[in-house]
């Protein structure tokens, strides 16, 4: 996945900007985002602090971590059952 050129900070900034009554194409001019871009962040941090959207971020590479490691288990069960199921 691409690394963000903003960090959870600069985009909760540029959200609250846009609750300020900013535009939402002022605010991608001046950032060099698009449209699409800006209605990604609300969706995703809209009514967050900066301390929230950094453990959300820490709680998703969690998630994904630990859904890796089960995708991993369930693989060699499933190996350790068809070795045993051959040999009987």
């Amino acid at each position: 996945m691409r690394k963000s050129r903003f960090s959870e900070e600069q985009i909760v900034g540029i959200l609250k900007e846009h609750q300020a009554g900013t535009a939402v194409a002022d605010l991608c001019r001046k950032y060099g985002i698009s449209d699409a871009t800006f209605y990604t962040w609300r969706s995703q941090f809209s009514g967050m602090e900066a301390s929230d959207a950094k453990r959300l971020k820490a709680l998703e590479e969690e998630n994904r971590k630990l859904k890796k490691l089960l995708a991993e288990a369930v693989l060699d069960a499933a190996t350790l059952r068809e070795a045993l199921g051959n040999n009987f």
